[in-house]
């Protein structure tokens, strides 16, 4: 769907709902405010411009991967979509990066990412939905904990949770994540966080004790075009207070 105040920006729907807008001008812009959060994150990680290597677990229309295309040349992607069309569909319609630089891959995010190398990535990306969920069994402490065999030492992971107040959904999936990785940090717009509205929060996950506590990654998310607020240490503490650790039903039965 062209944007009808700008003629280069396009929305991909999936499922009449907004999934990706892309610039087809400027690669390195990113509109999405969630997408502008990781961004700040993925500022902090390695040498400035420096290639990296990231899973994005659900594809849509590869608007991340393709800024850091952008932005870190010689960066090596695979970009993971349960639907088979689209990969596709979007290959066709932008210029996007390609093979090497950016492989699509389709099917399941969980089956596919337990097929990847022991250390294999620096990042990997959780934008996974069914509708205006995320389906469950790629939001577990075995799921997270696959994630972290992934990644390389000083990795992150990054998450895209929508959520209501009084965002259960995003404090149990915190709370996964503490029980799996050594830091997390919670970012989000500030009016959500003080229980209005619906949105996006993204949580971020490493094993490096100095990414998420940057004051200057602070800065940088207070300093978007919408501005955000990260919670770190105690404040990620009392978020997750009282959340349960989410396992697979197998696990949690005990079987």
């Amino acid at each position: 769907m062209r944007d009808p105040d700008d003629p280069d920006g396009v929305t991909v729907l999936v499922n009449g709902v907004p999934s990706s807008y892309l610039d087809t001008a400027d690669p390195g812009r990113l509109v999405f405010e969630y997408m502008q959060q990781m961004a700040a994150v993925l500022d902090r990680l390695g040498s400035p411009g420096a290639p990296l290597s990231v899973v994005h677990l659900g594809a849509a229309g590869c608007a991340l991967a393709r800024a850091i295309d952008a932005e870190r040349p010689g960066s090596q992607q695979v970009a993971i979509e349960l639907d088979t069309a689209l990969p596709e569909l979007v290959r066709g319609w932008f210029d996007l990066p390609r093979s090497p630089a950016l492989r699509i891959r389709a099917g399941d995010a969980r089956e596919q990412l337990a097929r990847l190398g022991t250390a294999s990535a620096d990042v990997v990306v959780r934008d996974v939905f069914a509708g205006d969920s995320t389906p469950a069994h790629v939001r577990t402490r075995e799921f997270v904990g696959d994630v972290a065999r992934v990644l390389r030492p000083g990795g992150v992971y990054l998450v895209n949770c929508a959520d209501r107040p009084p965002l259960t959904g995003a404090r149990t999936e915190a709370a996964t994540l503490l029980d799996a990785f050594d830091d997390v940090a919670v970012v989000a717009e500030p009016g959500l966080l003080r229980g209005r509205g619906y949105g996006n929060v993204v949580l971020a996950a490493t094993d490096d004790p100095e990414l998420l506590g940057s004051p200057v990654l602070a800065r940088a998310v207070r300093s978007l075009p919408a501005p955000a607020r990260l919670l770190h240490g105690d404040e990620v503490a009392a978020f997750v207070q009282g959340a349960v650790v989410l396992r697979d039903p197998q696990a949690a039965s005990g079987a």
